[in-house]
């Protein structure tokens, strides 16, 4: 029985790995997406004016 208990942990953390990995895959895209979109490349326009504002 202690390779029962021994196995356990690894495999509830897979479990909880994979559940991460499809929440995360299923996130991407859809409607959000757009809106997502516009936020990261407001913030890169930001970052690249202040760099050459300091140049």
């Amino acid at each position: 029985m202690d390779y029962v208990s021994a196995l356990v942990p690894p495999i509830v953390m897979a479990a909880f790995f994979i559940a991460l990995v499809v929440t995360i895959v299923k996130s991407q895209g859809g409607a959000n997406k757009a809106k997502e979109d516009a936020a990261v490349d407001a913030a890169l326009a930001r970052a690249e004016a202040t760099r050459q504002a300091k140049s």
